[in-house]
């Protein structure tokens, strides 16, 4: 992790939960570093790594400068830790959860499959960020083994619905955002001021189950097709860190109206990349390789929109871009996409090929933007898949 990022760790047999600060390979915990005279008598810090908010983020020679420093000093060396950790958890209560379904690319491909290539986009899907309520309660960090679900789903289409373990266990590769300050109910948060709600970003696997999902979401959405389990990475990278890679926003035609308008470059380049690992595999093989700057729409205008009506989010609240695929195949951000809904292999080499998960999967979404001889890192975000339990 090559910039600073934010979760909570926790050590011992008894573990206590610390607010922790990483960066590059190195974290130290907040309140220890507050207590300690090491960070403010250190050359290399400054007022900016004091705050007792999180700060701006100084430029990467400030950050190694610091860790150099308090490696040299042997009365602060203490303070570093490696960021292989035993027990991370989320740096939030997680009070909201609301997923989109932002990628333009991603929104085609699964309405080519389901409507044909004359109706791939809903009509609204261009004027406005589609996005529903998710389930708060089951967004897991990272390493948390996700179970099978079991639900109704309706495989034969001249036949009654059947109940059963989803056999079409997928993944989406996704990012997210916490927000950082809320807004009084009824009041709007105005596109022009979205970026000062927007803390910082974590990658996310919103685990799906389509079988489920296909035959319960008409007419109000998804429900147990996805509310059994969504992972997030435990290290939370501050939107400051994030700002060198902003891209050119999208071009966005037809013109959204004019309270989702906005001319600052808020999408950003990073790197993601999906893993995947079976069982008796003896190394993970890359299955998809995106890039969050496909996003058609970006993190201010589905902030402002949610709000628009009055709604309120408050901090801690986690809003999803919802699945990041691209241009091309390799860029598919779910199975759903890389299998053509189970209608052709994916290849993990040596024979193994997988449609949708099974048993014992292990996937991991990693991601890092790229700078001048620096990453800023994400962590990675990794789910094992359990059998289901016999009902």
């Amino acid at each position: 992790m090559g910039a600073e990022a934010g979760c909570v760790l926790a050590q011992g047999p008894d573990p206590v939960f610390h607010h922790s600060r990483a960066v590059g390979a190195h974290w130290w915990g907040w309140r220890q570093a507050r207590t300690s005279s090491c960070l403010r008598h250190a050359t290399t810090a400054s007022s900016a790594w004091w705050s007792p908010v999180w700060p701006p983020f100084g430029p990467a020679p400030r950050r190694a400068g610091l860790v150099v420093g308090l490696h040299a000093d042997r009365s602060c060396k203490y303070l570093l830790k490696n960021t292989s950790m035993p027990f991370m958890n989320c740096l939030f209560f997680i009070g909201d959860y609301t997923d989109f379904y932002s990628s333009r690319d991603h929104a085609t491909n699964v309405g080519i499959m389901f409507r044909g290539k004359e109706n791939a986009l809903m009509p609204n899907w261009l004027r406005l960020p589609v996005g529903y309520h998710g389930r708060a309660s089951s967004v897991v960090v990272s390493g948390t083994p996700i179970r099978r679900p079991s639900g109704q789903m309706r495989p034969d289409q001249t036949k009654p619905p059947v109940f059963g373990p989803s056999k079409k266990l997928d993944i989406e590769l996704e990012m997210a955002f916490f927000v950082g300050g809320g807004n009084p109910l009824g009041e709007p948060i105005p596109i022009q001021k979205a970026h000062e709600h927007i803390f910082g970003m974590v990658l996310m696997n919103d685990w799906s189950a389509r079988d489920i999902q296909a035959w319960e979401y008409v007419p109000l959405g998804p429900f147990l097709g996805k509310n059994f389990g969504t992972t997030i990475s435990p290290w939370v990278v501050p939107m400051e860190a994030l700002l060198p890679f902003a891209e050119p926003n999208p071009i966005q035609d037809p013109e959204p109206l004019p309270y989702l308008q906005h001319n600052d470059a808020y999408t950003f380049n990073i790197n993601l990349f999906v893993s995947l690992k079976g069982k008796g595999m003896a190394e993970a093989v890359n299955i998809c390789r995106s890039n969050f700057k496909y996003m058609y729409w970006t993190m201010k205008q589905q902030l402002t929109h949610h709000t628009v009506n009055g709604c309120n989010v408050k901090p801690g609240d986690l809003l999803a871009s919802g699945t990041i695929s691209g241009p091309d195949p390799e860029s598919f951000g779910s199975m759903l996409e890389l299998s053509w809904n189970g209608s052709k292999n994916i290849d993990l080499g040596g024979e193994e090929t997988r449609t949708f998960l099974n048993d014992g999967d292990e996937v991991t979404i990693s991601g890092y933007c790229e700078g001048d001889g620096y990453r800023v890192g994400f962590g990675t975000c990794q789910g094992t898949i359990l059998a289901a339990l016999p009902l």
